[in-house]
């Protein structure tokens, strides 16, 4: 089974991984997607850690530590950020984090993370305006964003073919304009989010 969620809080994704146990269905995998597998109603204990790693010799030391702890490593890649760890050992600790400063980390990642995705569209937004390829005044006088020549010279019937011709184009080529600034915005608010949650979890401390 495949269901997707967004989660920025960790806390609240850990707890419906573990109530999602409880109905039976095991976290397998994790890409867009969560992937489960059918098994026993069980009360799974899923954490989550956030790290990325330069090489696989450095990412299989990283999950043979926790095996160590008795942590297994379920879900998550090289480079994708989110380490999802099932318990596995009943002798092992409540979590894997030892301190609060640890768990807290992973939403300064996450927070950058997020910042620098937000950062790398800034200059290519900038650069389509600087070439004209978006056209920033379309979106102060919406005519601007159609080009049948002499169409608002137009009237009844003439009128109506063009525009609504047109239309379809206009709508794809708003959208992609708006694109760029929507998703700055977006990913800025997450990494926010993300920040906010690193200083409430380090107030903790």
């Amino acid at each position: 089974m495949k269901k997707f969620r967004f989660y920025i809080n960790f806390n609240k994704e850990e707890k419906w991984l573990n109530e999602m146990g409880k109905l039976g269905w095991e976290l397998s995998d994790k890409n867009i997607n969560y992937e489960f597998s059918k098994t026993s109603p069980q009360n799974t204990v899923i954490k989550i850690d956030y790290r990325n790693f330069k090489s696989d010799n450095y990412f299989q030391d990283y999950i043979l530590m926790f095996k160590d702890f008795g942590w297994g490593h379920i879900a998550g890649k090289k480079n994708s950020g989110k380490q999802y760890f099932k318990k596995i050992d009943d002798k092992a600790g409540a979590d894997i984090f030892s301190d609060v400063n640890s768990k807290a980390e992973r939403y300064k990642k996450l927070s950058n993370m997020w910042l620098t995705l937000a950062m790398c569209y800034v200059p290519i937004f900038i650069s389509l305006i600087t070439t004209k390829v978006i056209n920033v005044a379309a979106f102060l006088n919406p005519k601007l964003f159609y080009y049948t020549s002499g169409l608002w010279e137009k009237t009844g019937e003439h009128f109506w073919k063009a525009f609504l011709f047109e239309t379809p184009f206009v709508i794809m080529r708003g959208f992609f304009w708006l694109f760029f600034p929507l998703i700055i915005i977006l990913y800025s608010l997450f990494a926010l989010k993300a920040q906010k949650y690193y200083k409430k979890t380090n107030i903790r401390n």
